[in-house]
């Protein structure tokens, strides 16, 4: 996959290539198989993940690692982005497979802690002159689990076990925010209900566009800030005037599946092996990293 420049990335080669071991195939002292592939990401995520990195190392007095920071943040953008095994990436860079998932985490933690608060997204949206955010959920799909666990994560409106995450963006579809993972099985409105979204929207002086799966979110008739539309029931069809509201709250929604569509071209997601505990962390992190990618 090409990228669109190869600008000289600070600690890291001027491509960004991993090698990658093929470990079922290889004869007697014959050197292993290897493969270098390109991320399809700016040198401005490299560098901003290594003097992360720099920095942190320096607090923690780490004296030496076997990579350079820059290296370090190629190998842990390949696992992201591209999904590449632990086992593989270590094959073909010298180094072992644990120590790769102990930088993925450590890069994980590093992102996440500096991903916004709700309020403070709020508030930052509305110092920029917005007036309103679009809210919608996703479910990060996850292998089935065993036990009790199986059950909770399962989505009977996906038909698919995983994990449920609400998220915030503004008008032009920038994600500005990501809840915490939740099982599958529970409802967006109930998510949102524990997170205080409407009074956090109402202290914020701000709006919400969303679907009609949050309905009722908002129980304020005379000022509502979480504007849903009209749901047709068995009973109650929908008015021609209803209709068209619903038309026109969907066209302004819009822009929340781009952001949705940003964050998931980060390959990792497309699956989650990893503990669903770690689930809120690794899109916390994703969430700093698709912005610096992505700007509307």
């Amino acid at each position: 996959m090409e990228r669109r420049s190869e600008p000289r990335v600070r600690g890291a080669p001027s491509a960004h290539r991993v090698g990658v071991k093929n470990n079922k195939e290889q004869t007697g002292d014959a050197c292993p198989l290897v493969y270098q592939s390109r991320l399809p990401l700016s040198s401005k995520t490299v560098n901003y993940i290594a003097d992360l990195l720099r920095a942190h190392l320096k607090a923690i007095g780490s004296r030496w690692r076997s990579k350079t920071a820059g290296q370090i943040a190629v190998l842990v953008l390949a696992v992201l982005r591209h999904d590449q095994r632990a086992a593989d990436l270590a094959g073909g860079n010298a180094v072992s497979a644990t120590t790769i998932r102990r930088w993925c985490d450590e890069v994980i933690a590093l992102l996440a802690a500096r991903a916004p608060r709700l309020d403070r997204a709020l508030r930052k949206v509305a110092s920029a002159g917005d007036e309103v955010v679009l809210l919608d959920g996703t479910l990060i799909r996850t292998r089935r689990r065993s036990g009790k666990a199986n059950r909770a994560n399962y989505s009977g409106k996906q038909r698919s076990h995983g994990l449920l995450f609400l998220a915030l963006t503004d008008e032009r579809g920038n994600l500005i925010w990501i809840s915490a993972a939740r099982r599958g099985a529970a409802s967006e409105i109930k998510a949102a209900r524990r997170d205080h979204i409407v009074d956090h929207l109402k202290t914020a002086g701000l709006g919400a566009l969303a679907d009609l799966g949050f309905v009722g979110l908002d129980t304020d008739r005379d000022d509502p800030v979480v504007i849903t539309g009209a749901k047709r029931t068995r009973k109650k069809k929908l008015t021609v005037g209803q209709k068209t509201a619903n038309q026109v709250i969907a066209a302004a929604r819009a822009p929340v599946e781009h952001g949705f569509a940003a964050l998931k071209n980060w390959h990792i997601l497309t699956r989650l092996r990893l503990n669903p505990a770690r689930a809120t962390a690794l899109l916390r992190a994703l969430l700093v990293l698709t912005n610096l990618e992505t700007t509307r």
